[in-house]
């Protein structure tokens, strides 16, 4: 769980509803009630590209950036030019601004675009549309890929898929403040035209039953299952590892990693696009010299420790990154290009 989210977020079912959660729920209605109101005062761009929206129902993160990039990867094999819009979560700049990877800084941008602009020219934008404006006069490219902003409404979006984490699901099944839901469950997928539910690390080949079988009871499209896999982490087998991840969900990697056969001699979980400082790296070193283990983290951890002096900078030089990627079932891979096709106005959806 993110060191940022309440604890009772993710409680079991069976459990007590906590008294913090019953004190809050009339600010829930109230959260409910004025994402809705915007959605139906909303006046979205329609842009001249195809968007492809990819985002969470829930706060936190479900593997939605690994699915943006699969999803430009795809495109560029179609002959189509995919270009990244995004918030810029946690970076300085409003936008509209073009990411350059090589002088840009987490600080600035944000961690994700930069992932992003590693596969695809990236845009920041905190006003989607003015975000679209600039990609479309450009002129590069043939569509857009929205990372996160299912429940923005500034831009139309011609296939929203939302990411659904099968071990976390929607938590205690409330909305913000009270749960994790950005708004009501049964609004939210309305917003929806397909629906990807992400299995744990080691759950290949058991596919996250309960959470896709009821998402296939009430929701009327697509639901779609892909694991997160490591990308040449046979290094990890046998290593003695510290690992360290600021991200939303940080038991995900740390399970992966020991999934890949690795001694995990301790964690350091940080909460989501958390900036590292002098001590946590003097932290992490010095846990990796006491367990004679190598610090392992994320890409988008290590994106944020670029640029970084001193302690910063070694425990960037002395980091080994696990790199993920999302991979559909087989059948659901079709599925989604077949989506992707429609989208593109290439072919009818199914």
């Amino acid at each position: 769980m993110r060191l940022d989210e309440p604890s009772w977020w993710y409680r079991p079912g069976d459990t007590k509803t906590p008294a913090i959660v019953r004190l809050l729920r009339p600010a829930s209605l109230l959260y409910s009630w004025a994402v809705e109101r915007r959605f139906q005062r909303a006046r979205p761009y329609r842009a001249s590209l195809p968007v492809i929206c990819i985002g969470n129902l829930t706060a936190g993160g479900t593997g939605k950036t690994p699915l943006a990039i699969r999803i430009a990867e795809e495109l560029a094999g179609l002959g189509e030019r995919p270009a990244f819009l995004t918030r810029g979560y946690g970076g300085q700049i409003p936008g509209p601004h073009w990411v350059d990877p090589k002088s840009d800084r987490a600080a600035a941008v944000g961690d994700e675009p930069l992932l992003l602009a590693a596969t695809a020219p990236t845009v920041v934008s905190r006003d989607r549309a003015a975000g679209a404006r600039a990609i479309e006069s450009a002129g590069a490219a043939s569509v857009i890929v929205m990372d996160d902003g299912l429940q923005n409404t500034a831009l139309a979006k011609d296939l929203a898929i939302a990411v659904v984490d099968a071990r976390r699901g929607f938590g205690n099944g409330e909305v913000l403040p009270a749960g994790p839901l950005r708004a009501g469950l049964g609004f939210q997928l309305g917003l929806a035209d397909a629906i990807l539910v992400t299995n744990p690390p080691g759950s290949h080949a058991d596919p996250p039953s309960e959470i896709v079988a009821r998402l296939r009871r009430q929701f009327p499209g697509p639901v779609l299952t892909a694991a997160p896999v490591a990308r040449d982490g046979g290094w990890v087998r046998g290593a003695r590892v510290v690992a360290f991840a600021g991200i939303a969900n940080p038991q995900r990697f740390f399970h992966m990693l020991a999934d890949l056969g690795g001694h995990v001699a301790a964690t350091v979980p940080l909460p989501d696009h958390h900036a590292f400082s002098a001590k946590d790296a003097e932290h992490i070193l010095a846990l990796a010299a006491a367990h004679d283990a190598i610090p392992v983290t994320t890409e988008k951890d290590r994106v944020r420790l670029e640029g970084g002096h001193g302690a910063i900078g070694e425990l960037m030089a002395r980091s080994r990154v696990l790199a993920i990627r999302l991979v559909p079932d087989e059948r659901d891979a079709m599925r989604l290009t077949s989506l992707i096709g429609a989208a593109l106005g290439r072919a009818p959806s199914g």
